[in-house]
């Protein structure tokens, strides 16, 4: 069995963003050489997000306004972790919300997705640089 690493970097220049990464995984699995195996895709901050869904704009907002429904960035001290000088502790729980990490399958050296699925970056803090670990594992 063979593995491949590596990092992608990301500097969004907004709080939140929703990055379709699609393309650049698919990237780093046809450098690897695997053709059969497994793909993760994590997070590695703790205010951001790996997850799949559609690429379609109106959910991306959708997921935007629920998110902040939930999760509303003000008033800042609404939230306790912000009592120790931070501000995002809305941005933790929309992680939590939306989850760490992503495993997709590769089948004959390509992702293998159904119908309309995609992998997004999920910022909820951005503006400053952050990264996600592109895993591959197989043969």
């Amino acid at each position: 069995m063979k593995s491949h690493r590596q990092e992608l970097w990301f500097e969004i220049e907004t709080r939140r963003a929703y990055l379709n990464i699609t393309g650049k995984v698919q990237k780093i699995v046809d450098q690897s050489g695997i053709r059969e195996g497994l793909c993760l895709v994590n997070a590695m901050h703790i205010t951001a997000s790996v997850y799949i869904n559609d690429d379609e704009p109106g959910l991306l907002k959708d997921y935007d306004d629920f998110l902040e429904r939930i999760a509303p960035h003000e008033p800042i001290a609404q939230y306790q972790h912000n009592q120790t000088g931070e501000d995002n502790g809305d941005a933790h729980i929309k992680r939590q919300l939306m989850g760490r990490e992503v495993v997709v399958a590769i089948t004959n050296g390509k992702l293998d997705f159904g119908p309309w699925e995609q992998i997004f970056y999920g910022e909820f803090d951005g503006r400053r640089p952050k990264r996600a670990l592109v895993k591959v594992i197989g043969e």
